[in-house]
C-alpha cells in the first residue's frame, strides 16, 4: 500500500498518521504507509483532525475545503479524499516528504 491511493472512479485518498501536542504543526515525512504529520493541536473535539487536514491541504496548494476526512476521524491514522488533483499532481506536490512517485 502507498500513502497516495487513486480510487477506481478517480479519487486521490491520502493515508496519514497524525501526531497531536507536538511543539508545531508540519509534515515530516513517512511513517509506514502514511504520510506523518504532526499538529500543535490537542486530539480535543476534531481540533487535531482539523489541523492535519489544513496541513495537507496547504502542502498541496489547494483551499482546506478540498481536503476531506473520509475515515478515521477519531484515530491517529486518518484517510484525506483530495478534490480538484489528479493523483500525479499529488505525488509530485507530497514528493518532498514522502519520496518520488514509483514508476
Amino acid at each position: 500500500m502507498s500513502a497516495i491511493v487513486e480510487r477506481g472512479d478517480g479519487v486521490v485518498v491520502v493515508h496519514i498518521h497524525v501526531l497531536p501536542r507536538s511543539g508545531r504543526t508540519e509534515i515530516v515525512g513517512r511513517h509506514g504507509d502514511a504520510l506523518k504529520v504532526r499538529v500543535a493541536a490537542p486530539p480535543v473535539d476534531g481540533r487535531a483532525t482539523d489541523a492535519a487536514r489544513i496541513a495537507v491541504a496547504a502542502a498541496l496548494g489547494i483551499p482546506a475545503h478540498s481536503v476531506v476526512v473520509v475515515a478515521g476521524e477519531r484515530s491517529r491514522l486518518k484517510r484525506l479524499r483530495i478534490s480538484g488533483l489528479e493523483v500525479g499532481e499529488v505525488q509530485q506536490r507530497l514528493a518532498p516528504w514522502i519520496g518520488p512517485p514509483p514508476g
